[in-house]
């Protein structure tokens, strides 16, 4: 029974195809697309207004050769938000759960914010590696502490999503299973058990939205260290 908690985290297939393309594409239908008039519908307009929120605030530390990134970054947390709240429904598989999703996100934008810092300020990039005021016998260990904590960015990035996500799932299915185990023998503690999944419920939304904005706010760290 402890094993069969893990299968939501499988990826579903159908005639031994993978689905998870279509977890991932979905999200992109569900939003209306802007039109071109001046007026559009409340529903179009309330999703300019949190993006364009969105953007500013996260954009506001960076200096002008960062707001490129403004599109990328602002797609990233649509689809991010929008993937974790889906996979909150039941039935349904949240494709963040998967570390190899993850990473595949985190790694090349990572990587992509380092070349970037390389390229336009070498000497400011590599300078990261080595503290102002260093004493010189601790030059080397620094070096080389720095740069592992360099290359561990972008696995903190994927774990970190990975990981709240799935232990938010374990705990949902956890205590969902408990309340029907409970119902027929203790309906009291039954009723407050699921009084405390509703709650749970409610944090993992909060979770959902939460992780997502400090995935890309990480990322914009990142850049603003090399911009």
């Amino acid at each position: 029974m402890a094993m069969s908690f893990f299968d939501q985290f499988a990826s579903p297939s159908y005639l031994g195809i993978p689905l998870i393309a279509i977890a991932i594409a979905l999200p992109w239908i569900m939003y209306p697309t802007p039109s071109a008039r001046w007026i559009n519908n409340r529903l179009i307009t309330i999703q300019g207004w949190l993006i364009n929120r969105f953007t500013n605030q996260l954009m506001l530390p960076l200096n002008v050769g960062g707001h490129k990134w403004a599109l990328l970054f602002a797609s990233l947390m649509v689809f991010l938000i929008t993937i974790n709240m889906l996979g909150l429904l039941p039935y349904t598989f949240t494709p963040t759960t998967q570390l190899s999703l993850n990473m595949g996100f985190a790694v090349p934008l990572w990587l992509a914010t380092v070349l970037i810092g390389m390229r336009n300020q070498p000497t400011v990039a590599l300078g990261h590696l080595l503290p102002e005021g260093t004493p010189i016998p601790l030059i080397p260990v620094l070096i080389i502490i720095e740069t592992i904590s360099l290359f561990i960015r972008p696995l903190a990035l994927g774990v970190r999503l990975t990981a709240n996500l799935t232990a938010g799932h374990l705990l949902i299915q956890l205590i969902a299973t408990a309340v029907f185990v409970l119902l027929p023998m203790m309906p009291t503690v039954a009723i407050l058990t699921a009084t405390v999944l509703f709650l749970l419920t409610l944090l993992e939304v909060a979770v959902a939205m939460i992780q997502a904005y400090v995935f890309v706010l990480l990322l914009s760290l990142y850049l603003q260290e090399n911009v």
